[in-house]
């Protein structure tokens, strides 16, 4: 007899999952059943927060969804905050988890692990959470949650099962087949109006998010097309090369860009939110859009919020970038001073004015990156993250990504960066090295997964970035005439504890050692710690 659970596992064979993160407990082993003879890999975290991350970082990287097995109870609430990042990114993660017996749902009768309404508890970070009643609903649930990852805006999904359900035989079902959806094309009409304005615009611009990632080729010739400057959110970086002419970079809270973002006459808007994290992240407000907005977004209720459009159009952005640039007829002249002109002088003003802290950093990272220019960056909530997400411009999408937009949880960096190592050799596929860039503070959240990172085998660099507490906190409280408390907090010796967790672990002070050090980590089996302290890395640069 096969079971409900045996048959789960084989229909996420079936659907092309090669990963699973979970902790084994009492109310889950009848998943393990299956996955004990499956191909499917299996990553055990320290923490169920960092399953979900893990599951986070390998969507980012493979583009498939990340897939956590998590038992009733303390399990779920402890995921649930890596679901909200997840949810706030649009990142597809399915969390597969226990529940009482269908008898005692909601009963209130003090089971183990039992929750009042587990599912309703997850529902606010979830697309949707649905519990299975019968093992014959299985297939049907499982397509709804694969439908949302392939056609729709991809976020975290839930299926509870009944223990009950669990093991109940599910023979009927062992020759189910996966289904496949195809992504909303682009409507003619709302092209031709579209293609229209940006034919006529004298000084068009491009605002593209994370949900354009995989229109980057035909956006990058649109964008050359119509001579138009780019302004990347922060889960959109890469999508231009670096040193292409026409990218503004991700500096829309900067004065300077939003004056040339003002000027434009028109504004194509695709796969963003056009949000608070990814446009006024100084929490200041003041980023206006006086030109006309187009909106381009796989979900109808995002494209008239936070900035209302002169047109909208829902529909995959890949598909709806290439039929814009085949419908453009042809162009008028542009502004002299437009496109790679108005950038190149954004740019220079914008190198003229980064203060001492903020070329320090950028130095760091161009380091970094110039030893490994291969490598996905995975960050936290850092000083460093920070200033690259202002002055560092990936050549490729999917190499950096972080935790300090959107939800803006802390401790995100480290299992996510093993679920990304993971995600990148998806499929088969090589891939180069993986960083996680993460401060002491953040570190400390889910320091426990460095066990996971050296047990998975997986050799991610952990670029500690330490300044001894919430730093950045301690800052904005300073500036606010607040006085510190609870910044300063109790910094361990962290080589010592990623030693005894079985890393190779240092702490360098200057370029030099920087750049041996992450010679060496590239080459290695396992983790990596490399500690670098904030005050000496910028008196090294004598700034």
């Amino acid at each position: 007899m096969a079971t409900c659970g045996e048959v789960l596992v084989k229909l996420l064979e079936a659907y092309g999952v090669e990963q699973v993160f979970g902790i084994p407990g009492v109310h889950t082993v009848e998943l393990y059943r299956g996955l004990a003879g499956s191909p499917i890999n299996h990553v055990t975290p320290r923490h169920e927060q960092g399953a979900g991350f893990m599951a986070d970082g390998y969507a980012r990287t493979s583009g498939k969804p990340g897939v956590c097995f998590i038992i009733t109870g303390p399990g779920m609430t402890n995921i649930t905050t890596a679901m909200g990042q997840a949810y706030g990114d649009s990142i597809p993660m399915l969390v597969i988890s226990s529940v009482q017996s269908r008898s005692q749902l909601g009963g209130g009768r003090g089971k183990l692990h039992e929750l009042a309404n587990q599912s309703a508890m997850v529902a606010a970070v979830a697309a949707f959470s649905h519990t299975l009643m019968s093992a014959a609903e299985l297939p049907a649930v499982l397509a709804r949650a694969f439908a949302v990852f392939q056609a729709a805006r991809p976020r975290p999904v839930h299926i509870e099962i009944p223990l009950d359900v669990l093991v109940e035989n599910a023979d009927a079902l062992l020759d189910s087949q996966p289904v496949s959806i195809a992504r909303p094309g682009a409507a003619p009409a709302a092209i031709e109006q579209m293609s229209q304005r940006l034919a006529q615009a004298k000084r068009p611009l491009i605002l593209a998010g994370g949900g354009a990632i995989d229109a980057a080729p035909a956006l990058l010739q649109l964008a050359e097309r119509l001579g138009a400057p780019v302004a990347l959110t922060i889960n959109a970086k890469g999508m231009l090369p670096a040193t292409h002419p026409l990218l503004i970079g991700s500096t829309q809270s900067l004065v300077a860009t939003r004056a040339l973002v003002a000027e434009a006459d028109v504004v194509l808007a695709i796969g963003t939110e056009l949000a608070e994290t990814d446009y006024d992240v100084t929490f200041a407000g003041g980023f206006e859009i006086p030109g006309a907005l187009l909106r381009v977004d796989i979900d109808p209720d995002q494209t008239v919020r936070n900035y209302a459009p002169a047109l909208a159009l829902v529909a995959d952005a890949r598909l709806a970038a290439e039929a814009l640039l085949a419908d453009l007829g042809a162009l008028p002249a542009r502004c002299a001073e437009w496109g790679a002109a108005r950038v190149s002088r954004l740019q220079a003003q914008l190198a003229s004015e980064w203060d001492a802290p903020t070329r320090a950093q950028t130095h760091f990272l161009q380091t970094v990156f110039d030893v490994l220019p291969d490598a996905v960056c995975v960050g936290d909530s850092t000083q460093p993250v920070y200033t690259g997400n202002l002055t560092f411009n990936p050549d490729q999408p999917r190499r950096w990504f972080n935790s300090s937009t959107g939800y803006g949880t802390l401790g995100y960096a480290l299992p996510a960066a093993v679920g990304a190592w993971l995600g990148r050799r998806s499929g088969g596929r090589a891939g180069g090295p993986v960083l996680c860039l993460i401060g002491d503070g953040g570190l400390q959240f889910t320091l426990a997964e460095l066990a996971s990172a050296v047990e998975a085998r997986t050799p991610v660099i952990v670029l500690l970035w330490n300044n001894q507490g919430y730093g950045e906190i301690k800052k904005y409280m300073l500036n606010r005439a607040i006085e510190p408390v609870g910044v300063d907090i109790y910094t361990p010796d962290f080589i010592a504890v990623a030693k005894a967790m079985g890393c190779t672990a240092l702490a360098v002070e200057g370029e030099g050692q920087l750049r041996d050090a992450l010679a060496s980590a590239a080459d290695r089996q396992g983790p990596t710690v490399i500690e670098i302290d904030e005050h000496n890395w910028q008196q090294s640069l004598g700034l």
